[in-house]
């Protein structure tokens, strides 16, 4: 059980109404509100930060989305966040990571199916995960690699921000919605 009770799908009040309206303008007036969404609209002050915060992060950032949604599955593996991993994990394929590197994913330094940029993208999702930072050769790394000083601050805010989510999640006890216990499998 979530330790703040899940709003209904349509709440009365209307700060969180409003912005699950937001939400369900951009995804789809189909679409069926995430418990963490509907924990998050319970502090709907919160909740549009957590929006104007989290959406840019995925739809604005100039670098790659397969590389963030990498960056974010290996975060959520360190983490040991289920609800984290089950979410993102049909975005990241959607993104163009393969099967094959996500079965990989949990052991990548051993694997041959990861590029140098990659590489370095994952380092750094271990490293700002386990805290506190990612250290100056990682950042270094990420340089030589070819990202510009822009890109190395959207996968630092994106690794950091998905550590906000996940400590989010677990300490709030999110559980998963129905339907996405098959990822878990592959976690």
């Amino acid at each position: 059980m979530p330790r703040i009770p899940l709003l209904p799908e349509h709440p009365e009040d209307p700060a969180a109404k409003a912005l699950f309206d937001r939400v369900r303008a951009a995804r789809g007036t189909g679409f069926k509100m995430p418990h963490l969404y509907r924990v998050l609209g319970t502090a709907p002050e919160m909740f549009r930060g957590w929006l104007d915060f989290a959406w840019p992060l995925r739809l604005n950032a100039r670098t790659s989305r397969r590389l963030r949604e990498l960056l974010i599955l290996r975060g959520a593996q360190v983490a040991g966040t289920a609800y984290e991993w089950a979410h993102h994990l049909p975005m990241a394929i959607e993104a163009g990571v393969s099967d094959a590197q996500i079965d990989a994913l949990a052991n990548w330094r051993d694997s041959a199916l990861f590029d140098p940029r990659e590489r370095a993208v994952l380092q750094l999702a271990e490293e700002v995960t386990r805290g506190p930072s990612a250290s100056e050769a990682t950042v270094a790394q990420l340089k030589d690699c070819g990202f510009d000083d822009a890109a190395v601050v959207e996968l630092v805010l994106t690794a950091s921000f998905y550590v906000c989510v996940s400590r989010f999640l677990q300490t709030m006890n999110i559980e998963l919605e129905p339907g996405y216990e098959a990822h878990l499998a592959r976690m």
